[in-house]
């Protein structure tokens, strides 16, 4: 998008920040002001982005209400689109019932830790949404992937996770995991429009070209994640993400959809995009049918 008068004529493109277009669509002309010209698209998404936020705070009122406790993982590969998505998601809802876990890289102290011990303590109390933006899971890509964990400490990992979110589920904590899955392509794409935007240079990291460079290993971790830790009473949504604004909506109203809380629009409204938003068995069912074909793999 681009303003009429002096962008025009430099050439250059102003990139808006998010619901400016649809905030001022309807303001007239006036002296001190310049006409913007906008996707019809980027008014819709910005539109439904809106609606789908103002869904957003009636679940945490309800939450909060009815002392509810709801866990959101977010997984995936580098530039899928979590950190965006988890953005959107908190944007409008009140920070004091609503809190964002990213970890760095364990202590000293906590790798001599169970490893699920660092974890347990960021787990909702009655009346919070808690989004891990990674979680345990870097135990199952990240982590034997980039040589941070032994091939036992995987293999044990990926037995004992389905008995540990059983126990989070059975003890009545509303459980979501989510896998962004992007192309190769995509993801390089990303990476490189990282290192020309000054906002995003805390995103530049050195294991970028590791991530492409072991493309295939994270995909053979990402089908054994799957197999190992899709269960019936805590299962995988993959998000395809290339599109990321398809990604971010259409995770937003898996989870909306997924709840019952006052207020709560027609379903129709919140229905996800098939073509978007995957269940764990299909996604595994295609990785199976293209084992032998790699490039048929979604990320």
């Amino acid at each position: 998008m681009a303003t009429k008068n002096d962008d025009e004529e430099s050439g250059k493109k102003v990139k808006l920040a998010e619901h400016t277009a649809i905030k001022n669509r309807d303001m007239v002309q006036k002296k001190n002001r310049v006409s913007v010209w906008v996707k019809r698209s980027t008014l819709e998404y910005e539109e439904e982005l809106r609606n789908l936020q103002i869904e957003l705070i009636k679940v945490q009122n309800h939450v909060k209400t009815c002392g509810l406790r709801i866990l959101v993982l977010f997984e995936g590969r580098d530039a899928a689109g979590k950190g965006g998505t988890i953005k959107r998601f908190t944007e409008h809802t009140n920070p004091r019932g609503v809190r964002v876990v990213a970890l760095e890289k364990p202590s000293d102290r906590e790798q001599t830790q169970w490893y699920f011990q660092r974890y347990v303590q960021h787990l909702p109390s009655a009346g919070e949404i808690v989004l891990f933006d990674r979680s345990w899971y870097n135990r199952a890509m990240v982590d034997p992937v980039m040589g941070f964990c032994t091939d036992e400490q995987n293999k044990r990992f990926l037995k004992d996770v389905p008995l540990f979110e059983q126990l989070l589920v059975k003890d009545g904590i509303f459980l979501f995991k989510f896998y962004f899955s992007v192309s190769k392509d995509e993801q390089i794409r990303r990476f490189d429009a990282r290192k020309t935007n000054p906002l995003k240079q805390y995103k530049v990291s050195c294991v970028d070209k590791m991530a492409q460079e072991m493309w295939d290993q994270y995909t053979i971790k990402k089908f054994q994640m799957l197999s190992e830790t899709n269960r019936t009473i805590a299962p995988w949504i993959i998000i395809r993400s290339n599109d990321k604004k398809k990604a971010r909506l259409n995770c937003i109203k898996y989870i909306l959809y997924n709840l019952d809380y006052e207020g709560k629009v027609h379903e129709s409204k919140l229905k996800p995009d098939p073509e978007i938003v995957i269940s764990g068995i299909d996604e595994l069912k295609h990785m199976e049918d293209n084992l032998l074909k790699p490039i048929e793999l979604p990320g």
